[in-house]
């Protein structure tokens, strides 16, 4: 215990130290978080297919389930980090974060195939967000819970780009722990996490209803409920305004922009990314952010 209160009054007084450490950890992560954006939905499709052909075997009066026709997906953890394209395992010196797919030049070691991107990407993302994030907050317990959020965001918001999906297996638990760090000095009270959590789910679940009621078509996701009520549990009611500002602005423009690019009719486009973005600015500026409103309108 000591040697760990030693460790915090030294990363405290150097601040470079900490940011590098940080860095470090962050790259760590990222190169985590990939697989968990890669597997977790591979793991959701197999037990609802699993669990179709449980309720349609029932449904015709088959007490005999048929046997699963796909494979068991790798879990999260247990299996080793391979080649999408060959299956090969992966050895430790190929999940370098960023430097390994660099020293590969983008492309596997055994059968030569490209890499996705996505993978330095995301481990650069969660770096630049942890440095952020440390930045800003100090060695502290906010930082500490400014990172967990940070993380979880990358992880929903790269699902859902792949899916349309934000899977209640990381955003149910995330929401219960904002509203459980409420409880501590950690973050805002219990009253403002619990009202926004409220507020969040309600006013998306509103213009979700009504925009069907309107025109007959769903305008978005039920998952986009819930990650708003999980920002209203840990940033508070206040900050719900902003989030839904930015994130609008930013999905409008971006939105605008992929459908240009595309040149094709109307396609999904998720939602959450812009969710998640508006979130983590609220989390770090959204006092100054809103302040500057304030001044700007002159109230």
């Amino acid at each position: 215990m000591q040697a760990l209160t030693n460790l915090g009054e030294v990363l405290s007084q150097n601040q470079v130290l900490l940011l590098t450490l940080t860095a470090i950890l962050g790259l760590l992560i990222g190169s985590f978080l990939n697989v968990v954006i890669l597997r977790q939905p591979q793991r959701m499709f197999h037990d609802w297919r699993q669990q179709c052909q449980q309720f349609l075997a029932g449904d015709t009066g088959n007490s005999e389930t048929e046997p699963a026709t796909d494979e068991q997906p790798p879990g999260i953890v247990k299996r080793r980090s391979y080649c999408p394209q060959c299956q090969h395992q992966l050895s430790a010196l190929d999940n370098i974060p960023l430097i390994s797919y660099l020293l590969l030049g983008g492309k596997c070691r055994y059968c030569k195939q490209p890499i996705s991107s996505r993978y330095p990407l995301v481990e650069f993302i969660t770096a630049l967000a942890s440095v952020v994030v440390v930045w800003q907050f100090g060695w502290s317990q906010e930082a500490i819970a400014g990172l967990a959020l940070s993380w979880a965001l990358i992880v929903l918001s790269g699902i859902d780009i792949d899916h349309q999906l934000l899977p209640d297996t990381i955003v149910l638990p995330l929401l219960w722990l904002g509203l459980l760090l409420s409880l501590t000095t950690i973050t805002i009270s219990p009253a403002e996490a619990i009202m926004g959590a409220a507020a969040g789910y309600l006013i998306l679940w509103s213009i979700f209803h009504l925009f069907r009621l309107i025109t007959g078509k769903d305008g978005m996701g039920h998952g986009d409920f819930k990650l708003l009520a999980v920002l209203g549990a840990w940033l508070g009611w206040q900050m719900l305004p902003l989030i839904i500002l930015l994130s609008s602005l930013v999905g409008a423009v971006i939105g605008g922009i992929i459908l240009f690019l595309r040149k094709k009719g109307s396609q999904p486009i998720p939602f959450g990314p812009y969710l998640a973005a508006a979130g983590w600015v609220a989390m770090l500026w959204g006092d100054h952010l809103t302040d500057l409103y304030m001044n700007f309108m002159g109230l």
